[in-house]
């Protein structure tokens, strides 16, 4: 891993010295009085004043991007959660006044009116009011408790490990063993699993009981009814409503569910079993032994720029770049925090992706999404301003959900046989319709956790199971594991470190579906308006970026309807 702050990759600053690097609050604080005592006595003043405010913003989010990377790529590592810990505490909290400062500094200038008839800072615009609207002073040391209490959870999660056969195995290592034909393996495996993750129940519980309670304070502190409206309106959510968001769970109920229960179904069927349990729902249902995609994450990424310059040329070239820079870290240790990610690198342009590939497909797929997002970040980086560059969660999905659809026609350079290939496939399909309910099933119990925050351990629990029944398969016996169960909300780091992002990854599943389609309608078409699409970055709607990919955003009934159809239908033809 390469540490890109202090080298030449950077470009050109306008407003900042080059050799400036934020060490502390006092570093800094000379530019932000800058901006703020600042006169602006034309249009063209105004926009130089984003300009320099944009670098500024770019070059702190960078710093923290790089504290926050190195902190999850060794959690061990007291030093690296110094460095982060040092940020959030004690720089964040003085950033927060001031950019409300320059949010009504630009938003009170005579020529903003001017400016905002361009849709880009129209859209920057309504971003800074809603801001000003819901900031409040009292809110700072919340935020700053909430993200170091938040931290906690990747530190506990990633030094998760259980012992298999004499070795020890992180828990991401140790699931690859769900997917063996060995039914007695998979079930021990899966239990050893389930019990570690109950081992740390109670530490976790404690953590976000406190979250719960941090949050909720700031929603009320900014006049909102509470933690769910408050952060509806903090992530500028313009385009949707939390009814919306209702109607999603209820159309994936009525649409979507159905297909899930034919699914469990016909792999109970072949499994050749009695019941079908947890353990059974990841191995492949004809007794194969498990796709291997690649060995190791050097190979993992070698097929993958491949994949990608197959794609498109442009494509793998934003891959060699990062390999070049050292900005991925894709193999699983002990020690990592868990999950995957790619973190836009503001003033460098060039993403970082992390990740903890093994071996197995879902790793391939973790890598071809993530590098979705990271050609998004190159395709936005010519942008004018690191605002416009960084666009809301619906459209970031898009970007990276739409790239495994987009390159599975060049699937081959990872699986040479063709059954092999074509399971691949089958097994990426079924996992879209498998995506859509437990998305329900997580934003639907973000929603009733905020909207009840003064909820017991036991009743989170309870409504947990009675909202995964909602949305979960009628076939899978969970009889005898009713704890772990009630439990499986835990695995899932955005409740703890990104409250409400997760209905954006079922919005971008539909329209990741609708590119995929048009795409096998007209390959050159359907890309063009994919890669334009992200070359918007957020200088239009949510809808209108949608449309210029040649979809719509849409997640109604009907519209859902049409699109699962086209998954099961494409799922039929591979035979």
């Amino acid at each position: 891993m390469i540490d890109t702050t202090n080298t030449t990759d950077k470009p050109e600053r306008h407003f900042l010295p080059q050799e400036l690097k934020v060490n502390s609050w006092d570093e800094i604080k000379p530019f932000f009085d800058n901006l703020v005592e600042r006169e602006i006595g034309t249009e063209e003043d105004l926009r130089k004043w984003f300009r320099d405010r944009s670098e500024l913003e770019a070059v702190i989010s960078e710093n923290l991007g790089w504290r926050y990377i190195r902190m999850t790529t060794d959690t061990g590592n007291e030093k690296y959660v110094e460095d982060y810990k040092n940020f959030i505490q004690n720089i964040q909290p003085h950033i927060s006044p001031y950019s409300d400062k320059l949010n009504k500094k630009a938003v009170e200038s005579d020529y903003l009116k001017n400016i905002e008839k361009e849709k880009a800072y129209f859209i920057l615009s309504r971003g800074m009011k809603e801001n000003i609207k819901i900031f409040k002073e009292e809110n700072i040391p919340l935020q700053t408790k909430a993200q170091t209490k938040s931290q906690e959870y990747g530190s506990i999660t990633g030094g998760m490990t259980i012992e298999l056969n004499g070795e020890e195995l992180t828990l991401q290592q140790a699931g690859d063993f769900l997917l063996s034909p060995d039914r007695n393996l998979r079930e021990k495996v899966y239990k050893k699993i389930s019990e570690r993750r109950l081992q740390d129940k109670s530490k976790l519980d404690d953590i976000f009981n406190e979250l719960i309670t941090l949050r909720d304070q700031m929603g009320k502190n900014s006049g909102f009814k509470n933690y769910r409206d408050y952060k509806f309106s903090a992530m500028g959510r313009f385009d949707y409503s939390v009814e919306d968001c209702f109607a999603f769970h209820d159309s994936v109920s009525k649409e979507v569910v159905p297909l899930l229960n034919k699914m469990a179904e016909r792999r109970k069927e072949t499994l050749d079993v009695d019941h079908l349990r947890p353990w059974d729902k990841s191995v492949d249902p004809e007794g194969n032994t498990p796709l291997k995609p690649f060995e190791g994450g050097e190979e993992l990424l070698e097929k993958t720029i491949k994949v990608f310059d197959k794609l498109d040329p442009y494509l793998g070239k934003c891959l060699v770049r990062m390999k070049e820079m050292g900005h991925l870290d894709l193999e699983s240790r002990k020690g990592k925090a868990p999950g995957g990610y790619n973190y836009p690198l503001s003033e460098t342009g060039v993403p970082f992706i992390f990740m903890n590939a093994t071996t197995k497909l879902r790793d391939m797929v973790t890598l071809l999404h993530e590098g979705g997002h990271a050609v998004h970040s190159f395709l936005a980086n010519d942008l004018e301003l690191t605002d416009f560059k960084h666009t809301p969660s619906e459209v970031a999905e898009l970007a990276s959900m739409s790239m495994e659809l987009l390159t599975m026609d060049y699937w081959d350079i990872f699986f040479t046989n063709e059954e092999e290939l074509k399971r691949a496939k089958k097994e990426h399909l079924e996992q879209i319709i498998q995506t859509l309910p437990w998305v329900a099933t997580i934003d639907k119990f973000q929603h009733w956790i905020y909207e009840n925050p003064g909820h017991t351990v036991e009743e989170r629990d309870a409504e947990w199971v009675k909202i995964f029944s909602e949305f979960a398969d009628n076939v899978t016996d969970w009889s005898g594991l009713e704890k772990f169960r009630k439990n499986l909300w835990q695995r899932q780091l955005h409740l703890f470190e990104v409250p409400f992002y997760y209905i954006e990854y079922g919005m971008a599943q539909l329209g990741a579906v609708a590119v995929w389609k048009n795409f096998k309608e007209d390959n050159e078409q359907g890309l063009d308006n994919y890669k334009n699409a992200l070359k918007l970055g957020y200088t239009k709607t949510i809808p209108e970026i949608y449309e210029a990919a040649g979809i719509s955003f849409d997640f109604s009934s009907e519209y859902i309807s049409e699109l699962m159809s086209f998954v099961n239908d494409e799922l039929n033809k591979i035979v």
